[in-house]
């Protein structure tokens, strides 16, 4: 407990920082709306929202056009193919609903895996976006492929247009994939996404950072209509405004975080709104600002979901994902084959065969820091 606290103070500081600039700019907006109170928290997303379209001119009808479902699968396929040398190819299969698609998935001519696309919503589906293994890989007694399912939400459409967060999303589900796909261990109940709670998310937040790479979304990010690849101008747009209004996003998850972990080791003995108003209190909580999920609905911890303790460890996985991306731009080459062989033998092939500490650290050669993680979230000073 004493190491998560620490991690989420370390990060807790510059965020709140970064919130409580960006709550002035905010409060002049609001005066100069001839509003005289306060910024409340009701107030933050609306000026907020109006500060980005001032700052950055970003529309999201602007980006969809250059997103089209096909193209961005095309992209993944593209990235895994470059870093780790599998080939997709499409294969008719009598699957559970006639959107699915599947591929077969190759590596120097052999058998890795059987790929299952299910991508877009409907009334029988539930929501958000997750990656299922029908088959999990194994060595025992037999060697056995996996069949690993992508489920996604988007909306039907010819085309079917993506946002950049729907981007990110196919991305960060396929990295949880090729995790399955690439599982090389003994045991089917240690394969593939078979790891601890706080490493899960490892392969998969890491896999985002390819999805907007710019020689990628020059290559695959194509408009629907007139074929003409998404601009240089537009690119740096859409990564400026990646990091637009980090403080706030950072610190309402931060503070959720924090009061689970108080919880969970100092277990409050008297009204829970009363403890969880002493944590904020102490912490120093922005009054402009809310936690992601107050308490009473804060299902995540009190709902089974396996996250009693361990809400922070979205963060923690993002300072590794963070931190494990760092080693391809050291050597200012993302897609280094040696690079992407030691990642796949050292993290994506072990599945929980390994301690997860002992697999990052072959990776990058020690245990991960901080630092690449504030600075992609922009809030490094």
């Amino acid at each position: 407990p004493d190491n998560v606290r620490d991690l989420l103070m370390n990060v807790w500081e510059p965020a709140k920082s970064a919130a409580e600039r960006d709550a002035k700019i905010l409060s002049s907006m609001l005066h100069a709306d001839g509003i005289n109170d306060a910024l409340q928290t009701w107030d933050w997303r609306y000026y907020a929202e109006q500060r980005r379209k001032a700052e950055f001119d970003l529309d999201e009808a602007e980006i969809k056009p250059y997103f089209e479902l096909s193209n961005m699968i095309n992209a993944s396929f593209h990235v895994a193919g470059r870093l780790f040398g599998l080939k997709f190819e499409p294969i008719e299969l009598d699957l559970y609903h006639p959107d699915c698609k599947s591929w077969r998935v190759t590596r120097d001519d052999a058998d890795v895996a059987v790929f299952i696309g299910d991508y877009f919503a409907r009334g029988s589906k539930r929501s958000g976006a997750w990656c299922s293994a029908m088959r999990s890989q194994t060595n025992y007694p037999s060697p056995e492929i996996p069949i690993v399912v992508n489920v996604c939400n988007f909306a039907k459409g010819d085309p079917c247009l993506l946002s950049t967060d729907d981007v990110r999303t196919l991305f960060h589900e396929f990295g949880h994939a090729l995790h399955q796909m690439l599982s090389n261990v003994t045991y089917r109940s240690l394969s593939g996404t078979s790891v601890a709670r706080d490493f899960v998310e490892l392969p998969s937040q890491l896999y985002e950072h390819w999805a907007m790479l710019p020689e990628i979304l020059k290559q695959f990010a194509r408009h629907v209509d007139t074929d003409e690849s998404i601009s240089d101008a537009l690119i740096e747009r859409i990564g400026q405004a990646a990091t637009y209004d980090m403080g706030f996003s950072t610190v309402e998850y931060l503070a959720s975080a924090i009061v689970d972990l108080e919880y969970h080791t100092n277990v409050p003995n008297d009204d829970i709104m009363a403890a969880q108003s002493r944590v904020l209190d102490r912490i120093g909580m922005p009054s402009e600002i809310t936690m992601r999920h107050a308490t009473p609905h804060f299902a995540h911890v009190f709902a089974g979901d396996g996250y009693s303790a361990g809400y922070y460890s979205y963060m923690w996985s993002e300072v590794m994902d963070a931190d494990a991306f760092a080693a391809f731009e050291e050597i200012e080459n993302p897609f280094d084959a040696d690079l992407a062989r030691k990642l796949e033998n050292t993290v994506l092939s072990k599945g929980g065969s390994v301690e997860p500490d002992v697999l990052f650290t072959q990776f990058r050669g020690r245990m991960p820091g901080i630092n690449a993680l504030l600075q992609g979230r922009g809030l490094a000073t």
